[in-house]
């Protein structure tokens, strides 16, 4: 329990074990016994999906949607719901801008998770491509969640001659791909999903010498960059970390994007003034300009409208140097436009 603008804030949190099923089950409790004003950031696409036409019928905000799945962008048959991750497909686009940019002749190969969120990335790098897109991707890949490994995917998209493979998977995935890669002998320019870029959770199982120079893209401070250590905002960040004493690694960067996105909220509410009902928290989630947070890579703002709500839209790409994630260029925008 917190407060803001002398009102009482009560956070309460339940698991659903990423049980769709069970995701309803409780947010039906969370609205209808507990009387919540809203729901905010909850975790996952199937888990958001199984929920949010129960709660647009309801009108109760389901905010800061942590999937970076485009379909939580639909502020016209969805006028409720609203993600905070840059979407898939955005973040493929700006790296099929950065492809086009410097690596114009390449032959592109794809490793997807065959899901919604796989897919987006699929569809994202053929817009981002454009004309071009058919001619450089030259094959794609898709595995199942229950599958035991991607060896078999990864031997096959080598064997089609490509010189960069873009990775849509989830961490357990993309650790086992990035050793496969290393295994094989093959050294494609390698970009890799942001989901899957936490260096305690993919990086270190994979063996950090064979994820040296994957590529991914970034939107806030990763924890382990040095650069950003003597900062306030980085200390500020990690006194809060300290003095809630989370279970979260401070390493992890997975902490900051919580930390950003419960200052969004917070944005939010102040917004909000005294008029906290849904209809207005709502107004304000959807009129957010050029919001700064502390944690965010320098440039990248938050800005929605009653016409878009995908809230940050520019990532930065970074590298991998065996260690930790280094920026690698400017701040790219992935808007269709």
């Amino acid at each position: 329990m917190t407060k803001a603008n002398g009102r009482k804030i009560s956070f309460i949190s339940r698991d659903d074990a990423s049980s769709p099923p069970k995701t309803l089950e409780m947010v039906r409790k969370l609205v209808e016994e507990d009387h919540v004003l809203l729901m905010f950031g909850p975790l996952g696409t199937p888990p958001n999906t199984a929920i949010w036409s129960y709660l647009n019928e309801n009108k109760v905000p389901q905010l800061f949607v942590t999937s970076g799945a485009e379909k939580f962008n639909d502020p016209k048959n969805h006028p409720w719901t609203m993600g905070w991750l840059p979407n898939y497909r955005i973040e493929s686009r700006i790296y099929a801008r950065y492809i086009l940019k410097n690596l114009p002749d390449a032959k592109i190969a794809v490793l997807y998770e065959n899901d919604d969120f796989g897919k987006d990335y699929l569809v994202g790098l053929r817009e981002g491509l454009g004309a071009s897109a058919d001619k450089m991707i030259v094959v794609s890949k898709s595995y199942e969640l229950t599958d035991p490994t991607v060896d078999s995917q990864i031997i096959s998209l080598h064997a089609s001659g490509a010189d960069i493979l873009l990775t849509a998977a989830s961490a357990k995935m993309a650790a086992q791909a990035i050793r496969k890669i290393y295994d094989i002998g093959w050294k494609p320019t390698h970009f890799l999903t942001s989901v899957a870029t936490s260096v305690k959770a993919v990086m270190q199982p994979a063996g950090p010498e064979k994820a040296m120079g994957t590529i991914s893209a970034g939107f806030v401070k990763d924890p382990t960059d040095r650069q950003w250590q003597d900062t306030p905002e980085y200390k500020e960040w990690l006194t809060w970390m300290k003095k809630y004493k989370t279970s979260v690694n401070v390493a992890d960067v997975l902490s900051v994007w919580g930390y950003s996105c419960a200052q969004t909220m917070v944005a939010v509410l102040k917004t909000s003034g005294d008029n906290l009902t849904r209809e207005n928290v709502m107004k304000h989630a959807a009129s957010l300009n050029k919001l700064a947070l502390p944690m965010l890579l320098p440039g990248i703002t938050l800005s929605t409208s009653s016409e878009d709500f995908a809230p940050i839209k520019q990532m930065q790409l970074m590298k991998f140097d065996g260690t930790t994630w280094r920026l690698l260029g400017d701040v790219i925008s992935g808007s269709e436009n």
